[in-house]
């Protein structure tokens, strides 16, 4: 569910905790208040875990001898983890997709060019007709 404002951003984030129920938790606002800085904590120690479970993972699996509850144990951790970054990544998707969709100034349209003066054809030099002299001579 993504709550927009009249131009279509979004301005609901998604928090990397659910509420009662297993339902989803959004906050209102621009980023910068309360809530949100402690989802960005929460999201940050999220990751890191995720990181520190990896590199747990490959540890355990490399061993000979692992168990089955072990294995078990490993893949329930592993999904809980990859649940949250998935949470995490749809949140920051939706507020990068909002952040894209926000309306840019539309440009100035350029001005339509004036025409050129089509260039005449060259055309050969009339010949004037000699001007035409008056004679002295009387009638």
């Amino acid at each position: 569910m993504r709550v927009t404002d009249v131009r279509g951003a979004s301005v609901a984030r998604l928090l990397p905790w659910t509420g009662t129920g297993g339902k989803p938790c959004y906050v209102v606002g621009d980023g910068t208040g309360y809530v949100s800085r402690k989802a960005d904590e929460v999201e940050e120690i999220q990751l890191d875990m995720a990181y520190e479970l990896l590199g747990h993972a490959d540890g355990l699996l490399t061993e000979p001898g692992v168990t089955a509850p072990e294995i078990h144990f490993l893949a329930r951790r592993l999904t809980e983890s990859l649940e949250q970054v998935q949470r995490i990544a749809e949140s920051r998707g939706s507020r990068l997709e909002a952040a894209l969709a926000r309306p840019e100034p539309e440009p100035e349209p350029e001005p339509e060019p004036k025409p050129k003066p089509k260039p005449q054809p060259a055309s050969e030099p009339q010949s004037q007709p000699p001007p035409q002299s008056k004679s002295a001579t009387s009638p």
